[in-house]
């Protein structure tokens, strides 16, 4: 009990401290590209001084196929992120986040898609209830085109980081530390052409900020979430792992004076349900949170399994 006591604790503080990140990125000043960019170098610098230091380069279990896979993994990651930061210019924090949470849907359609895993009828069913709640969330009217482009970001976002998913979960006998690391140095390169030296140069303060990105919510907050994992049932999990969207939405009313209105709100419940209802019943292991380079597929990882829904930014 004591060690699921602080893997609790352990969960929770990540997925408060993911709940933050959105602060983080509009706080920085610097664009998309930039924002995901620095957080890659500092996250990479922050996860391999950790794998050092704890011997994960020893062994590391890395085949050429599943380097490969997990740089694929990180090309979607890399840009689930652009577009999710695209979206917190666009529309609000809490809006973008809400709607970045239809993760575990695009999951399910992915499965069938591509797999031709079976959709039950009670996962339609709830695949229905999460649309109606984001129909309700997203609030969008004709000629909106801020609120448009906003939920388009959100969404496309949702659907690379499922991607990333699909690909990340065949690989296995790798820990998750060491699959992040690989993930957040492909970004570098990647998004080397699109990077604004000159804007960042002028960034002042904001450097604190993505240094804090790379640093906290890359690097301190994926360790938090990959030792949770292994002390946790799924149900715990899943259900903390909605700590990060109610910190994300307060956190935007508190610093910004961002919310969303009462119609809006209705719908928040009817996708965290269909969510749970979708993820539970999908995965004997742990979900990892969206943000993370889906973690519970590195077969050596203590939460290895299958691609349940995941949910953090």
């Amino acid at each position: 009990m004591r060690n699921e006591t602080r893997g609790t604790v352990e969960l929770t503080l990540a997925m408060v401290l993911s709940g933050t990140l959105g602060i983080f990125v509009v706080e920085s000043g610097a664009s998309a590209f930039n924002v995901v960019f620095f957080r890659c170098l500092f996250g990479a610098l922050a996860l391999g001084a950790y794998s050092l230091a704890r011997g994960y380069f020893t062994g590391h279990g890395f085949t050429p196929k599943k380097l490969g896979l997990a740089a694929l993994g990180g090309v979607f990651i890399v840009f689930n992120w652009v577009f999710l930061f695209e979206a917190y210019e666009a529309v609000s924090i809490s809006f973008a986040t809400v709607v970045y949470h239809t993760q575990p849907f695009f999951l399910v359609l992915l499965g069938a898609v591509l797999f031709r895993e079976r959709i039950t009828a009670a996962k339609f069913g709830w695949l229905a209830v999460a649309f109606a709640g984001l129909v309700l969330v997203s609030g969008v009217r004709p000629g909106d085109t801020a609120s448009l482009k906003g939920l388009g970001l959100a969404l496309g976002a949702a659907v690379l980081y499922a991607l990333s998913t699909v690909v990340t979960k065949r690989i296995t006998g790798v820990r998750p530390h060491l699959i992040a690391l690989v993930q957040v140095l492909v970004g570098l390169p990647l998004l080397l052409p699109f990077a604004d030296f000159g804007a960042a140069a002028g960034l002042g303060a904001g450097w604190g900020w993505l240094a804090g990105l790379g640093l906290i919510h890359t690097g301190l907050m994926y360790v938090l979430m990959y030792s949770a994992y292994a002390k946790l049932p799924t149900a715990k999990i899943a259900v903390l792992a909605f700590t990060y969207p109610a910190v994300a939405m307060v956190a935007d009313w508190a610093v910004y004076g961002h919310h969303i209105g009462l119609v809006q709100a209705l719908g928040v419940p009817l996708i965290v349900l269909a969510g749970l209802k979708v993820t539970l019943p999908a995965t004997r292991t742990a979900p990892a949170p969206a943000d993370a380079p889906a973690p519970r597929t590195a077969g050596r990882a203590p939460a290895a399994a299958s691609p349940a829904a995941t949910r953090s930014a």
